[in-house]
């Protein structure tokens, strides 16, 4: 019997294999496209801009609502009444997912929720730091792991290069101002978390391929960084000569491992398609 379970939105990206091993509880998010609701997780990232394009309309989303979370909690305390459940949320300043979760939480005295400060491959790298750790540490008491939690999202290092800067403006992360004067330039922004917001960083200039090595070196710089692996995302569209050129620079900066995870629909619906994502470790 588990001591502690884990839930994650699906804005974490977290990949099947790694839900079915750590035994991780999704919590859907939400995608409005037009007049019809989708959970993510239902719908993939190209269904999401073939959809809205034939709509003509932009994607919308929303957080995981109160009901979804109290559904999730009571139906994982009714199978596992001992364990303790873990919530690692989707950064709290970019969705109310954290306040809804907070509210279903009251009451229910075996829910722990932690904010991750992070999305995406950013989230999932703190979700499943965090299972291994459980797994070497099965006697960890609350603290302890909440401590760990701490720790391992002030090591993430996470940002994307979107290719569209539509959806940025949409979503109301960037301003008309700088959605014209970025296009015109061909400028990419780098946009981090930092401190759970979304900040741009940096303005890289040239092809979408050019940006994403830029991107790597940039992240790289903010390190050291753990060179057992890097964690890429990509959103529908990205050509697979990108991919190969990000593949052989990291294999050349000396990364042991890489893995890629298309995002699904919540994030797609903010980076556009074509977007490029990368997640490291920083180290301590």
């Amino acid at each position: 019997m588990a001591q502690f379970i884990i839930v994650a939105e699906s804005g974490s990206d977290l990949t099947p294999a790694l839900v079915e091993r750590y035994g991780v509880r999704i919590v859907p998010m939400h995608v409005t496209i037009g007049d019809e609701t989708y959970d993510d997780g239902s719908i993939t990232s190209h269904e999401v801009y073939e959809r809205a394009r034939a709509l003509d309309v932009m994607p919308k989303t929303s957080a995981a609502t109160i009901h979804d979370f109290a559904t999730t909690f009571d139906c994982i305390h009714e199978e596992e009444p001992s364990a303790t459940i873990l919530y690692l949320a989707y950064s709290s300043v970019t969705t109310c997912s954290y306040a809804s979760a907070l509210t279903a939480a009251e009451g229910r005295d075996y829910v722990v929720a932690i904010d991750t400060k992070s999305v995406s491959i950013g989230q999932s790298l703190i979700v499943s730091r965090t299972a291994r750790y459980l797994e070497a540490h099965p006697e960890a008491t609350v603290d302890e792991v909440t401590a760990f939690v701490e720790r391992a999202r002030d090591e993430v290092l996470l940002g994307f290069v979107p290719s569209d800067l539509a959806f940025l403006r949409a979503g109301g992360r960037l301003s008309n101002a700088q959605f014209l004067g970025a296009h015109l330039l061909k400028i990419k922004p780098v946009i981090e978390l930092v401190g759970g917001n979304f900040v741009a960083t940096k303005k890289l200039r040239g092809t979408m391929k050019r940006a994403a090595l830029h991107f790597i070196d940039h992240l790289m710089e903010e390190g050291p960084v753990d060179l057992g692996r890097v964690g890429l995302a990509y959103s529908d569209g990205l050509s697979e000569d990108i991919k190969r050129a990000v593949e052989d620079h990291v294999t050349k900066l000396g990364f042991k491992s890489f893995d890629w995870v298309e995002v699904g629909g919540m994030i797609s619906s903010h980076c556009g398609p074509n977007a490029f994502g990368a997640v490291m470790q920083r180290l301590a």
